[in-house]
């Protein structure tokens, strides 16, 4: 059992407001970690009813108000989304009682479930979201987690619960991904995992509200998109390797960015420079699933492989989005790129200040890995500390602004 970073946020969350909304993939844990909550909770007794039951749901989309009788709160509703007849019913008796912590909800097809939550919910409910484990859930220290930023005093307090990561217990983590289930079984097992994952996915999911009729072709479309994480985003080649339109790319993408599976990372732009790209990145949240679906057979594969780089820049994407969202924040990241080729992997935006990060596959970097930093000035904001994110084993100094980090202390 891991101690999962967002509970901290659950419980200050649950006295301040009437409802609690956990959205985010299938299968990473959000029913485990409102149950644990509930049990580490000073409240009474919590009760537990899932829509996955046909006959829970039946009654939830056609007689509401009996539901809502039946399952007194505090309650936890599992997969909201199937019933949005509920939403109405859960503002009444909000509006009634005027209690905090009534009802936990979670929800795994975010795309049909936010239009009811901003229609009926608003201003009564916060909405969390929760992607698979962390390194630093893993490594059993996701309580003490914070977000990222290349400061000195992040640094120091990171460097306090860092576990020692060899290049093949990162590509071992990076193979197997972040889906607690993964981390349950045998890693012969990998397979058979995602694809019942896969199948899930499709059946309950995307069908529903996109209403495919090929399976298979939406299942090229997936491994093609596998294929391309870490990469510009090209419409047009995902087009034709597919086989369908520009229009269903960005239709599918859609479905695939709020369902939580995969990550556009946007270029920061701003009105003072116009040379600077427009297309975004894409990145696989999970990057078990997508080396899955791009068939590595083990780690030592795919550390030699051609993917290794664009998997490493995936996998620490995936690791500071968490750091933020785990912590209930919404991280505003970007990249730069202009249209010279040059490049910064990452930069992130708090308040007026911009902090560049670089993503490198080594263990002896040097300051021209940092070498684009300077571009940043541009952009007409204060620029903050830099980083470059790689294998050392401790964090040194590059440059007196710039800091190489262990991918361990993340």
């Amino acid at each position: 059992m891991y101690q999962r970073t967002l509970s901290q946020t659950i419980s200050e969350i649950t006295k301040t407001f009437p409802i609690l909304l956990i959205t985010g993939p299938r299968q990473v844990g959000k029913t485990t970690l409102l149950e644990l909550c509930a049990q580490d909770l000073p409240t009474e007794q919590r009760n537990y009813v899932t829509l996955d039951d046909l006959d829970v749901r039946h009654l939830a989309q056609n007689d509401p108000g009996l539901f809502i009788q039946k399952y007194p709160y505090p309650l936890i509703i599992d997969e909201i989304q199937y019933a949005p007849q509920l939403f109405s019913y859960l503002k009444i008796m909000v509006d009634r009682h005027k209690e905090n912590g009534m009802y936990w909800l979670t929800g795994s097809q975010k795309f049909s479930l936010m239009r009811g939550v901003t229609e009926s919910l608003a201003g009564r409910v916060a909405v969390l979201d929760l992607l698979g484990l962390s390194q630093s859930e893993l490594n059993q220290h996701g309580s003490s987690s914070r977000p990222f930023l290349p400061t000195q005093s992040w640094i120091h307090h990171a460097k306090q619960n860092t576990r020692k990561l060899s290049l093949h217990d990162v590509y071992n983590r990076i193979w197997l991904g972040s889906f607690p289930r993964a981390h349950e079984i045998n890693p012969s097992q990998k397979d058979i995992f995602y694809r019942s994952y896969v199948q899930t996915y499709i059946q309950r999911d995307v069908q529903d509200i996109l209403k495919i009729t090929d399976d298979a072709k939406f299942t090229r479309f997936l491994i093609t998109i596998a294929a391309r994480t870490g990469q510009l985003l090209n419409y047009t080649e995902v087009s034709k390797d597919v086989g369908i339109d520009n229009k269903t790319v960005v239709a599918w993408l859609s479905i695939l960015e709020t369902s939580g599976l995969i990550y556009l990372l946007r270029p920061y732009h701003t009105n003072i420079t116009k040379r600077l790209t427009k297309t975004p990145k894409l990145y696989f949240l999970d990057t078990g699933l997508c080396t899955y679906l791009t068939k590595w057979p083990d780690p030592a594969s795919l550390e030699a492989g051609a993917m290794s780089g664009a998997i490493l820049e995936t996998y620490l994407i995936s690791e500071l989005l968490k750091s933020y969202l785990h912590n209930g924040l919404t991280p505003s990241f970007y990249f730069y790129r202009d249209f010279d080729q040059k490049e910064v992997d990452l930069i992130i935006e708090t308040g007026d200040t911009l902090y560049p990060i670089e993503f490198k596959k080594t263990a002896t970097p040097s300051l021209t890995a940092c070498k684009n930093f300077h571009f940043i000035e541009k952009l007409g904001k204060k620029v903050g500390e830099g980083a470059v994110i790689c294998f050392v084993e401790k964090d040194i100094p590059l440059s007196a602004t710039v800091t190489a980090i262990p991918i361990a202390y993340l």
